[in-house]
């Protein structure tokens, strides 16, 4: 018997990755990177790429609430690099995977 036929709950899965779902875990391992190399260009460049993709996905869905974060990451890109920094990168990508995940799960 599976255990959903005896009353227990099914374990949460996360949902299946689509454009930007990939996008924003992948924006989101790239800002972890920075975290051992902050001054790679090539990465941050790399990132800037991608909000501006991740922004392009959010029109296309109406997700107005990711394309604002996608704005303040644009912002603290553009910043020097610093721990501050990518403190605030990484927790905007975490933002962004969450809201898309929770969207994905229809809670929002």
């Amino acid at each position: 018997m599976s255990d959903t036929s005896l009353g227990q709950p099914r374990r949460p899965s996360f949902p299946l990755l689509d454009r930007l779902g990939e996008l924003c875990t992948s924006g989101r391992d790239s800002a972890a990177y920075l975290w051992q190399v902050p001054n790679d260009m090539a990465v941050r460049a790399e990132i800037s790429k991608k909000l501006v993709e991740i922004r392009a996905e959010c029109e296309q869905q109406g997700r107005r609430e990711m394309q604002r974060i996608v704005g303040e990451l644009e912002i603290a890109l553009a910043a020097s690099p610093s721990p501050q920094q990518v403190e605030i990168l990484q927790d905007g990508f975490d933002r962004l995977t969450k809201l898309w995940s929770a969207a994905k799960s229809g809670l929002l």
